[in-house]
């Protein structure tokens, strides 16, 4: 079942990327940048990936950077269409491209970026790979200007941001779709931006930087708050029940019939026949949902 935010308003972009990310308003002065769901590309310069802005009086709060240098820009230009303030902080919520690449673009700027420990660990660990990537996916054109740029403020599991009168809450439980997923509350508003550890409306992806056991207990974590808002990593703003069911759900699955797979002496190779069926709903089921179940085998066969 599928639940929208009431009266949620999506505002009309002043220039050509609001064909690629739309603003959606989800608290006052808060707000989701909703990129497209589907592969990297030119188009979308990797910012395939739903973003996050706070503005204050004393300047805004960007929840990632853009998948690449040109993507940041790109990012750039949408908020330049709901507020003049400057951005003075970029939180990296996890370790995807889309979560730090475009890091240096903002420092420029003269924005501070915050990340957790593990995802400063994951972003130096991954940096090459990702690069050649984006390299394959959008194209070396598109690509130019793009450096890995570690974050200027980094933390183990909790650390408060206070700007203009806003107190944003971040905080890193374990990992998740990556080592290093964090999630960032706004109490007043009850908002949360939950990263990568939330997917709604397509599938999420298990690889081998995930860790399914903890992105369970990362979720029950951030449900605990019983936000009235939830912007995910991908898809719509939503609500918790939204989410639950998208994600900690499909988790929760996989997981448990797994399992008994494992249990009755199942062998990899037909671990792709587990059970997913109900949620074929979610976009790119058809691409993710057997090597998904590669994934977990592979990780609950040492657990």
């Amino acid at each position: 079942m599928k639940h929208s935010i009431p009266l949620a308003i999506v505002l009309s972009a002043t220039t050509a990327q609001a064909d690629i990310l739309n603003v959606v308003n989800v608290a006052p002065d808060t707000y989701a940048i909703v990129g497209p769901m589907v592969q990297r590309s030119p188009e979308n310069l990797g910012n395939n990936a739903t973003f996050g802005l706070v503005v204050t009086n004393d300047g805004a709060v960007l929840m990632d950077p853009g998948g690449s240098y040109k993507g940041a820009e790109m990012l750039q230009q949408v908020i330049k269409g709901v507020t003049d303030q400057p951005v003075k902080y970029v939180i990296d919520t996890g370790g995807q491209d889309h979560r730090w690449m475009g890091n240096g673009y903002w420092q420029e700027q003269g924005a501070q970026v915050i990340a957790s420990e593990d995802a400063e660990a994951d972003h130096q660990d991954r940096a090459s790979m990702q690069l050649t990537g984006l390299s394959t996916l959008i194209g070396d054109d598109m690509l130019a200007g793009t450096e890995p740029s570690p974050a200027d403020i980094t933390f183990d599991t909790d650390y408060t941001l206070e700007l203009g009168g806003v107190t944003l809450q971040l905080h890193h439980e374990g990992a998740a779709h990556t080592p290093g997923d964090s999630t960032v509350w706004l109490a007043d508003r009850s908002t949360l931006f939950a990263g990568d550890i939330v997917y709604v409306e397509r599938i999420l992806g298990i690889g081998p930087q995930s860790n399914t056991q903890e992105w369970v207990a990362s979720f029950e974590a951030l449900a605990a708050l019983n936000p009235e808002h939830i912007v995910p990593g991908h898809g719509n703003p939503t609500d918790l029940a939204t989410a639950t069911h998208d994600t900690y759900n499909y988790l929760v699955n996989i997981r448990t019939k797994m399992a008994d797979y494992i249990e009755g002496g199942g062998e990899i190779i037909d671990s792709v026949n587990v059970d997913q069926s109900a949620f074929a709903y979610l976009k790119n089921f058809d691409k993710l949902a057997k090597k998904n179940a590669q994934e977990v085998f592979t990780q609950m066969e040492w657990e």
